[in-house]
Parts: C-alpha cells; sequence; structure tokens
C-alpha cells in the first residue's frame, strides 16, 4: 500500500512540475456527455440491456509551442438500469504532439448494493478495493500514418487474480490489453476499423476468469465505428456514431449507437 500511494504522490509531483511550463491562453476547461445506446467496452457489455449516459469533463494545460499537453479528466457511465454497472473514473495524460500519449486511469465501480448503502470511493486496499489502476501507452496516428496503437496494462487493485494451487486467490493477474486500429475519413465520415486482444491467459482447470471475463487469451474486440457531425444550424453541429462490435473470444456481437452533446 505504501509503495502505491508513493508511486501515485509521484506522479502527482510530475503534474504540478510539469504544469509551470504549460501556457493557458484559451479556456482550459472541456466537458460533455455521450448518450450511447448500450455501453460496451473493450468487446465486454458492462452496462447490460439499457442504454448509458457518460458524462465528462477535462482540464487541458498546452505548452506556448503546443507540443505538450497535459490533461486531467473524469468519465462515468450510468445506465439506465439499477443492476446494471455504474462507473466513475478519473485519468491524467500527457501528450506529445498530438501523436504519443501516457495514460494513468482510475477506473471505479462503485458498491451501489452495499448494506449502508455507501460506494467506498475511499478504500484502496489491494484485497477488496472497487478501484483498477491502469497505465496505457498510445499511438494516435498521423495523416501519414493512419494507424494506431494501444497497449494497456493493470498494475493495482481489482484485476483479476490467479489462483493458488491450494485454491486460494493468488496475485492479480496485472492484465494486459493490446489493440491495433486504422482510421479514414471519407467526405466527411470518419470510419475506424480496430482490432483487440487480451494478452493473458487463464488457467481454465483452476477456474481463473480474466479481466474481461476471457477465459483465454486471444481478439475480445473487433469491429468498425462510424462517425459524422450533422449540420443542426450554422452555428452547431451534432456528432453522431454508430459501431459494430464483436468478441470472438466470448462468441458475441453489439451494435452502438451514440450521440454527443
Amino acid at each position: 500500500m505504501n509503495r502505491f500511494f508513493k508511486a501515485i504522490a509521484g506522479v502527482a509531483l510530475f503534474a504540478s512540475i510539469a504544469v509551470n511550463g504549460f501556457s493557458q491562453d484559451e479556456s482550459p476547461v472541456q466537458l460533455g456527455a455521450d448518450v450511447m445506446s448500450r455501453y460496451v467496452w473493450r468487446g465486454v457489455n458492462l452496462g447490460g440491456s439499457s442504454p448509458s449516459l457518460q458524462p465528462w469533463i477535462k482540464y487541458n494545460m498546452k505548452s506556448k509551442d503546443s507540443n505538450h499537453t497535459l490533461s486531467l479528466g473524469a468519465w462515468g457511465a450510468y445506465t439506465f438500469s439499477q443492476t446494471s454497472n455504474q462507473e466513475v473514473d478519473l485519468y491524467l495524460t500527457y501528450t506529445f504532439k498530438n501523436v504519443i500519449s501516457l495514460t494513468i486511469t482510475d477506473y471505479f465501480f462503485p458498491e451501489y448494493y452495499t448494506s449502508d448503502n455507501r460506494n467506498n470511493f475511499f478504500n484502496f486496499d489491494k484485497d477488496s478495493t472497487c478501484h483498477v489502476f491502469e497505465g496505457v501507452i498510445s499511438f494516435n496516428g498521423t495523416e501519414k500514418i493512419p494507424f494506431t496503437f494501444l497497449f494497456g496494462m493493470n498494475f493495482y487493485g481489482n484485476d483479476a487474480r490467479k489462483i493458488k494451487s491450494d485454491g486460494s486467490a493468488g496475485n492479480i493477474f496485472m492484465t494486459k490489453y493490446v489493440e491495433l486500429g486504422y482510421k479514414k475519413n471519407i467526405k466527411g465520415v470518419d470510419f475506424n476499423a480496430f482490432v483487440g486482444a487480451a494478452l493473458d491467459k487463464p488457467d481454465s482447470d483452476k477456474g481463473e476468469l480474466g479481466f474481461y471475463g476471457n477465459k483465454t487469451s486471444g481478439v475480445i474486440n473487433l469491429g468498425l465505428k462510424v462517425s459524422k457531425s450533422i449540420q443542426v444550424s450554422d452555428k452547431y453541429a451534432l456528432p453522431i456514431q454508430a459501431s459494430i462490435i464483436t468478441n470472438p473470444e466470448a462468441e458475441n456481437i453489439f451494435m452502438v449507437f451514440g450521440i454527443s452533446f
């Protein structure tokens, strides 16, 4: 636990030092919300059979030459079904020239069904916390290189656990996920094809199950996202999106539609 908080403190110190080199010439605050027909993340349906409201807020700090961006944000997912997952995430992202990004995310899934109706947000005990901390490095693509790449790894919290030979819970998997994408704009419509895979292989003989509900390693997120903006007035365009997502490992398929505000 002490090592964990020292690491978080180190990240906070880095952020506070870096802020001194960033400018504030434009409004640094962005906020909005997406309304999705389903909440599907990395090939996994986290929203049950209900639409999902996903609000977000972000604070951006850019260097004077605009080559460096530091973003602190919060993102949530709230379905209209009381029996589905609710989620609140906090993240810190550093981006270099809009191409390379490093992100640390705190995924939090509130314990809505506890007897005293407390979410236990401040419980960071490694064996009982509802937080999952992940580190991500990503290549965001360029006009000349329309490919994207992401590698993420859980490093603390409520990750999937290995099972010892005596049947007791062991260490976390430190779940690893990799994703390759291809993006292209055709006549004002953005196309993003993607394939993502879970790299850890649970031992089914011991009853292990992966963080993404996967029983083995392999492709869990394969599909195509199409997005565009519909011009509503001279001053406002409404962003919409539609995705077809398959999870070959779980033999599932999803069709998702969303509107952004």
